[in-house]
């Protein structure tokens, strides 16, 4: 049997002292303290169970949800609920297909609240159920330039595929729809890119 390497070439090895010094607090992983934790996590989470982590989030959660239309199954979707972690969204909201591309989460699901909706007439039932107005953000007709837009303190961030964007039925279920100014040749930024933006300006104003 191999050894745990002490020095990993990401995160944490095993806890420094031995099982002897392992502290007495149920939020810790023993199988972690005993081999080292290289999960992709804040030092501050560093050795504690997944469930304890999610717990703690649940704690400061911001107000602002995301959600995102999957209808063709796009890689992007997976980097936006990792972003939604970073930024540590309330929840992430899937619309359309059950089954979503998770390959760019890098795990950070596991510590986000994931819900699905069939339709986006669904969704906006839900999102009028919440009293949560809903902010598409697409460079479409009308649309507003983040920076002069009203980000509500609580509100569902709506963002489309990469191509084709938000469809009809979605920008028509949104009480605004802003914009992110750009100054180069390219039509539309990546949607992954999209969507950290806005979540940092909402964060910027609120957090």
């Amino acid at each position: 049997m191999n050894e745990p390497d002490p020095h990993p070439p990401h995160g944490v090895g095993p806890w420094p002292g031995g099982e002897s010094t392992w502290p007495d607090d149920p939020r810790y992983d023993t199988e972690l303290l005993a081999h080292g934790d290289t999960r992709n996590v804040v030092d501050q989470y560093r050795y504690w169970t997944m469930e304890a982590i999610v717990a703690d989030l649940d704690t400061h959660r911001h107000s602002f949800h995301v959600a995102i239309e999957n209808w063709q199954h796009d890689m992007n979707i997976g980097s936006i609920v990792r972003s939604a972690n970073a930024f540590l969204a309330a929840e992430v909201h899937i619309i359309g297909k059950r089954r979503w591309n998770r390959r760019g989460a890098m795990v950070t699901d596991r510590y986000q609240h994931v819900r699905h909706h069939e339709d986006v007439a669904a969704f906006a039932a839900w999102a009028d159920a919440a009293s949560l107005p809903i902010i598409a953000i697409d460079n479409v007709d009308g649309a507003v330039a983040l920076d002069r837009a009203d980000l509500p303190k609580e509100c569902v961030l709506l963002f489309g595929q990469e191509g084709p964007g938000l469809s009809d039925a979605a920008v028509g279920a949104a009480s605004g729809v802003i914009e992110i100014t750009q100054y180069g040749s390219t039509r539309s930024i990546n949607a992954s890119a999209a969507g950290a933006v806005v979540m940092y300006e909402w964060c910027r104003r609120w957090a």
